[in-house]
């Protein structure tokens, strides 16, 4: 009976305040006369609280759409809030707009046919935007690596999942075959605005009849820069290519990566998702192969949602869907939580958490059981802390199941960006996508009994978990977290201390078939790989010494260039950088181009091609255990990398801890769920 009672108090707590979309602003709030937005229940609970009242207050939400064309924005006036739905009523968020399937007419037999091949025609529908009031396409752009990273185009989710401009190939990727001119090269400083030139393979750029609005994406140097570039003409007969703008880098052929694809191509609309919009026109085509039972365009750049300066607010309950930006944004906020929430669909990253940058430090701030699925970027930014004086934020990300991002930008928009000083990324999943899993800056982070998987799918140079180029970026420690299933067609990492990093203790993790080279340390220093299981990896432990050897990477330690310009800026020698991290304040001194202090110790490595590249550059132990069978894993055909109390890792590796296997990723009823293998 108190339970019961308990619950009841949750959902028809003191003077809860309803909202609902058949409401009306002009009611009182009540479950009889519930308000129509948000704002005005916010503005109903600002006057209650000057009237004295205390204590947490309900927004309590009737189901059903509610529609943003507006960011909704709390600020330092709003404490103690819980906004969740009524009961167990279904409440969805969305930035975009729905359109009735049965506007959706077919294009065989109108006068737009002739516009599509033969063979597709009675696939192809259409809707006419314009009269129905939509003229807010938005606009194809550069996207990708070293580009603006805001919001994205118009988008079109058929049934609940987000579709893609038309394109081809529809499932591959083109090789670049020579390139006739690479284009201004902005990283060599040429700030010119020449595009490149290059031959392509194959005749299939000839069904196209106009190469007005036609974009290609790809590798076009680097495999670890995406790029998008507008076509400026397309050669049929030489079959060339010509972008309109420049790649960073130039574009290049030769490397597997160096390839591309093109899209927003009315003709190629063959395939189940695609979609391709007349802007002139104002006509939206798709490839319908199933029943519609809902369509919607995605419209709202901004975010939907905005804690600033908020203090205790807890959204819980609600999906957050079909945008061209993010879903929440919570700047310098503390004890504000998003909790048991679905975000999709976004056009950007999914949420973010950070600091203003003349606002206070916000604190255990997070997102806890939460599904981000299909964003056009990254998952969540997870910042806050101080640099200056290396004040602890303790935002998190925990038990949340991160996947199927870069949709659009896919490179450096990680699952999680963790940044600041003192953050947590904690049993969560992250799988399915081309590029990081996690990238990290900033202090004295901790991640733990994460399930990482299936990423690094497509690019080069690149780690499961990255960070690097920073030495004052260190106390870092990545505990009891499962790397496996890391793409190794190119040069991959579970984890990648990049360009001398420094300063991150590895304890406790299980590696299997995780990457080319499961580690790889270049040139950084007081990186130990203590008590972690190595599996089927082809070489665990990669290491150089890149910052005395390797012309690229040797300026970064000369007089007056970038890391001394990164160890100033904090004050290295001085505290509080000086006592939490006393080998910082003797950088220089103590021979930075060397690596040192990259402890292996009480580690088991089972089946391992490579066990280290290069002994000699870290501090290996005898007490390490090299087997090629079974060293007694519960069930190693299932993937139960558990060892059992009898394995002879706890007889030969003196002190060796047992690795809480079943407890890694995210737990229900204290036990680990696989949503990848849900998601399917």
């Amino acid at each position: 009976m108190a339970i019961i009672l308990l619950f009841c108090f949750s959902c028809f707590a003191i003077n809860p305040v309803y909202v609902s979309p058949k409401g009306n602003d002009s009611g009182d709030g009540s479950i009889t006369r519930p308000f129509l937005t948000i704002e005005k229940a916010r503005e109903d609970i600002r006057i209650k609280r000057s009237s004295g009242e205390k204590g947490p207050i309900y927004i309590l939400l009737r189901g059903g759409d509610y529609h943003f064309s507006r960011t909704v924005s709390f600020g330092k006036w709003d404490k103690s809030l819980i906004i969740r739905p009524y009961r167990n009523e279904k409440v969805r968020f969305t930035g975009g707009v729905s359109i009735d399937p049965l506007l959706a007419l077919p294009v065989n037999g109108s006068p737009k046919a002739g516009l599509f091949p033969e063979n597709s025609r009675k696939h192809i529908f259409m809707v006419n935007l314009k009269n129905n009031g939509i003229t807010d396409y938005g606009n194809l752009k550069q996207v990708g690596f070293g580009n603006l990273l805001d919001f994205a185009w118009m988008e079109l989710i058929i049934n609940g999942k987000p579709g893609h401009l038309s394109r081809w190939p529809n499932d591959s990727t083109v090789r670049i075959e020579k390139v006739l001119e690479k284009g201004s090269v902005l990283a060599d400083g040429d700030n010119g605005k020449l595009g490149g030139k290059f031959i392509y393979a194959g005749n299939r750029p000839s069904c196209w009849k106009s190469a007005e609005d036609i974009w290609i994406t790809g590798y076009f140097h680097y495999g670890w820069a995406d790029d998008a570039l507008k076509l400026a003409a397309i050669d049929t007969v030489a079959k060339t290519f010509s972008t309109a703008q420049p790649h960073r880098y130039g574009i290049v052929a030769g490397s597997p990566w160096n390839a591309w694809y093109a899209y927003n191509i009315p003709e190629e609309i063959d395939a189940p998702g695609e979609f391709y919009i007349d802007r002139k026109e104002g006509i939206l085509y798709f490839y319908k192969n199933e029943e519609i039972k809902t369509l919607e365009l995605s419209l709202f750049e901004k975010p939907l949602m905005e804690l600033n300066q908020a203090s205790g607010i807890t959204i819980q309950g609600i999906a957050f869907e079909c945008s061209r930006g993010i879903a929440l944004e919570i700047k310098s906020s503390s004890d504000c939580l998003l909790k048991n929430c679905t975000i999709q669909n976004m056009g950007s990253y999914a949420a973010a958490i950070s600091d203003n940058p003349e606002g206070p430090v916000g604190k255990n701030n997070g997102f806890q059981n939460c599904v981000i699925d299909q964003t056009g970027a990254g998952g969540i930014h997870l910042g806050g802390g101080d640099r200056k004086t290396l004040e602890a934020a303790g935002n998190f990300v925990e038990y949340c199941s991160i996947s199927n991002y870069n949709r659009i930008s896919k490179t450096y928009c990680p699952g999680v960006q963790i940044m600041g000083v003192g953050n947590r990324i904690s049993h969560c999943e992250i799988f399915n996508a081309p590029h990081f899993a996690i990238q990290l800056t900033g202090n004295d982070h901790l991640i733990e009994y994460n399930n990482i998987h299936d990423v690094c799918m497509v690019t080069d140079d690149v780690g499961a978990l990255y960070y690097g180029r920073n030495p004052s970026e260190r106390g870092h420690l990545v505990q009891f977290n499962y790397f496996h299933n890391i793409s190794d067609i190119h040069s991959s990492s579970a984890i990648y201390h990049d360009d001398g990093a420094c300063g991150m203790k590895v304890f406790g993790n299980v590696f299997y078939k995780a990457g080319s080279k499961t580690v790889l340390i270049g040139g950084g220093s007081d990186n130990p790989y203590v008590n972690n299981i190595f599996i089927d990896c082809k070489r665990t432990i990669d290491i150089d010494d890149r910052l005395q050897s390797y012309d690229w990477a040797m300026p970064w330690i000369a007089p007056g260039n970038l890391f001394e310009q990164d160890l100033n800026e904090i004050r290295y020698n001085q505290p509080p950088y000086s006592l939490k991290y006393p080998e910082l304040a003797k950088y220089w001194t103590d021979n930075p181009g060397l690596p040192k202090r990259n402890v292996v110790d009480r580690n088991v490595f089972v089946r391992i091609g490579v066990v280290c590249n290069n002994f000699k550059r870290v501090e290996y132990s005898e007490n390490n255990l090299i087997v090629n069978e079974d060293p007694g894993f519960v069930s190693e055909k299932n993937q139960n990398f558990k060892l059992k109390s009898s394995s002879v890792v706890f007889r030969k590796v003196s002190g060796f801890q047992p690795i809480q296997f079943d407890k890694i990723g995210i737990l229900k009823n204290g036990k680990p769920v696989n949503q990848s293998k849900i998601n399917k």
